[in-house]
């Protein structure tokens, strides 16, 4: 049984690595540190480097709000909808 969990959240965590708001949150951090640095334009650096926090802030509030919708459509299985929802990320 540990081992089937264990497979899961392997499972998850890789597909969280690739979740577009991952990659444009590390895209923007380059793109931040190319303007930083390589441009030299440090506003422009540090106003794209504000992106990424901005974009994982949206991103938990949408999951929030998806598990918050299940948990309000009834005691009846909420258990077994919330394991399909991470089954699926």
């Amino acid at each position: 049984m540990q081992s089937q969990s264990q497979e899961r959240t392997k499972g998850a965590a890789e597909q969280t690595g690739r979740d577009p708001i991952i990659m444009a949150g590390i895209a923007s951090v380059a793109l931040s540190w190319y303007y930083f640095y390589v441009q030299g334009d440090r506003q422009k650096g540090i106003f794209v480097g504000l992106w990424p926090p901005t974009l994982m802030a949206f991103a938990s509030y949408f999951r929030q709000a998806e598990i918050r919708s299940l948990l309000q459509r009834g005691p009846g299985g909420v258990v077994t909808r919330v394991q399909e929802m991470l089954e699926q990320q």
